[in-house]
């Protein structure tokens, strides 16, 4: 099969008329039947674009007219990511042949519109009136998509009258088409907006528990000098076991009377650090808050005097006594008889 290939190669390049180039390229050129698509070197050899945007361009002139041509539909039949084919559009919509415009439809759909232009100078010149025809044909050119379109009719000759008295040769005016009105597009009338049926006003539940307020920070009986000093000392310490509790000034001044109420109920300062910085949240972003909240919520009570921890004292008891009589033994705080041996001597009596 190669060597029929060659071959037949062979013959063709024997075909072409002149001499055959040196180097380069040697085209073999049949005419087309069907199945083709006339397109301009502006665009195949075109050097401001690359090979990617040239290929996306040339594939978009040979498709018929409603195709879709969107990134997705280009990425789902080129290899080509979608980035590149996005870049490549761009590159012919930046040189004038792909134009994308938004337009409302009557029902008030926004599609986007897709117009490829196969010779962007003669649509800027104004001097050729697009045709919509099927994009593959046999003897037409490449097809291009418009909304509107018009078709010129053949332009007529005007001549002017020659004198008859006139003798020498005056050559023919050429014919001046006359200019024909291009049919503006049909504007699309804006979808008319629906009223919408008034709605009954919505109407929030009720909340179920009404916010609390912040309690207040907790103050010492007496701020003394002392408890001041003590309480800021603490509070500036805390960065060094905790790097998250960097405290400004007025944060310290802010906390002291919470860490002078802990001190003034007899808190020791390793509890009182261990509860403002035991399992810190992760990030930390308001330190001073933190500690405030901690300081109110956490805060011990008073610790009991040595009255309050002593036993009980706990109810006189009534002693046993044996009966002179009967010799039972019965409470009671004098001895003597018992209740029977009472009852019965009231009765002798």
């Amino acid at each position: 099969m190669a060597t029929q290939h060659d071959i037949a190669l062979t013959n063709a390049l024997t075909g072409i008329p002149g001499p055959l180039p040196p180097s380069g390229v040697i085209h073999v050129a049949f005419p087309h039947a069907n199945r083709f698509t006339i397109v301009g070197n502006h665009l195949a050899q075109h050097d401001g674009l690359s090979l990617t945007a040239i290929g996306i361009g040339v594939h978009i002139q040979s498709l018929p007219a409603g195709a879709q041509v969107g990134i997705k539909a280009l990425t789902a039949r080129f290899a080509e990511g979608e980035t590149t084919i996005a870049a490549a559009l761009r590159e012919l919509e930046t040189h004038g042949y792909l134009h994308r415009t938004r337009a409302r439809l009557a029902n008030g759909r926004v599609i986007t519109r897709t117009v490829f232009c196969n010779q962007p100078g003669a649509v800027l010149r104004g001097g050729v009136v697009p045709v919509v025809g099927p994009a593959v044909r046999s003897t037409a050119p490449a097809p291009t998509l418009v909304r509107e379109h018009v078709r010129v009719p053949e332009p007529t000759a005007v001549l002017e009258p020659r004198p008859m008295a006139e003798t020498t040769s005056v050559p023919e005016p050429m014919p001046v088409p006359e200019p024909m009105p291009v049919r503006e597009p049909i504007p699309v009338p804006e979808p008319v907006p629906v009223p919408e049926a008034p709605h009954a006003p919505v109407r929030l539940p009720p909340r179920t528990a009404p916010t609390q307020p912040r309690r207040p920070l907790p103050h010492p009986q007496a701020l003394t000098p002392e408890l001041r000093q003590a309480a800021s000392a603490l509070l500036a310490d805390l960065r060094r076991h905790a790097e998250e509790l960097v405290l400004s000034e007025e944060a310290v001044e802010e906390l002291v009377p919470g860490v002078a109420a802990w001190l003034e109920r007899d808190a020791t300062t390793d509890a009182i650090r261990r509860a403002l910085t035991a399992d810190l949240p992760k990030p930390l972003k308001h330190p001073a808050r933190l500690l405030r909240h901690r300081l109110t919520a956490l805060l011990p009570p008073p610790l009991p005097g040595v009255h309050d921890l002593a036993q009980p004292r706990r109810a006189p008891v009534t002693p046993f006594q044996t009966c002179d009589g009967c010799e039972r033994a019965f409470r009671s705080h004098d001895p003597g008889h018992c209740r029977d041996c009472r009852a019965q001597y009231w009765e002798a009596a």
